[in-house]
């Protein structure tokens, strides 16, 4: 079985780097390459430890459900090194998030991502 047919959810990918910060001390996390609605992948400048979680903002490219941002709490599943060795890929679970993130996560979707063609 391969990994797409082990997901349960859609990944799409992003034609479009949203950043996503750490609230509490406002500092990158990485860049948005991915998203489902039950994870998110990002691009970072450097690793971040298993199991650490994150209460995380991710700015958006317009505003969508009357903010610029949305927040959301999510835990690292995974890091490892990317295709470039200068960055890392970085699988974050989402914990909790609004209920007006799934009206996000639509609108980016149809506007900003295209499907995972695997």
């Amino acid at each position: 079985m391969t990994l797409k047919e082990q997901r349960k959810y859609d990944r799409r990918h992003s034609i479009y780097y949203l950043r996503v910060y750490d609230k509490g001390t406002g500092k990158l996390l990485g860049n948005l390459i991915d998203i489902s609605e039950q994870g998110i992948m990002l691009i970072s400048d450097y690793t971040i430890e298993l199991k650490k979680r994150f209460t995380c903002s991710m700015h958006l490219p317009e505003e969508i459900e009357g903010s610029n941002t949305v927040d959301f709490e999510a835990e690292v599943r995974w890091c490892r090194n990317d295709t470039n060795p200068n960055f890392y890929d970085i699988g974050f679970e989402l914990i909790s998030a609004p209920e007006k993130f799934s009206a996000i996560l639509q609108h980016l979707i149809e506007a900003y991502m295209f499907k995972d063609i695997d």
